[in-house]
């Protein structure tokens, strides 16, 4: 089964996808926020398009493990796709806490420039979220 991770924030929302065994999430690409019916609807073609039979959300914990303003914001939105995804699409929150700063630490380690972080930073992220969730799932599995 295919998954689709995203990072979502004010701006932008990162998506990355998995491959059809659900072993490796690779970084997709970046959709500039234009409103929660309208992201709503980008994604849902996403997953259309990708035949994904899951979604991944980060959810921005504070570190603390509280909810907070971020993760409340992320989670107006993930009830707006969790109620518009079709029947058998399963939509799961994965803890987000420090995936911008690895996603960050693996671009520096690949020698990736500082502008071009910033334009691949969202997904980069995204793909972190999803490779978590793959390789929890994993786990559950085994």
């Amino acid at each position: 089964m295919r998954a689709l991770g995203l990072d979502v924030g004010m701006k932008t929302i990162g998506v990355a996808v998995s491959d059809e065994l659900g072993l490796a999430a690779h970084p997709e690409l970046v959709l500039a926020r234009r409103g929660t019916a309208a992201d709503v609807t980008a994604v849902i073609a996403l997953v259309q398009a990708r035949e994904a039979g899951a979604v991944i959300v980060g959810l921005p914990y504070e570190l603390s493990g509280e909810i907070g303003p971020r993760a409340k914001r992320v989670q107006v939105f993930t009830e707006a796709l969790r109620a518009a995804l079709p029947a058998g699409v399963e939509l799961h929150e994965q803890d987000e806490r420090f995936t911008t700063a690895l996603a960050e630490r693996v671009l520096i380690e690949a020698d990736v420039s500082r502008a071009r972080r910033k334009q691949v930073i969202d997904k980069q992220a995204a793909a972190v979220i999803l490779q978590g969730w793959l390789d929890a799932r994993r786990r559950e599995i085994t």
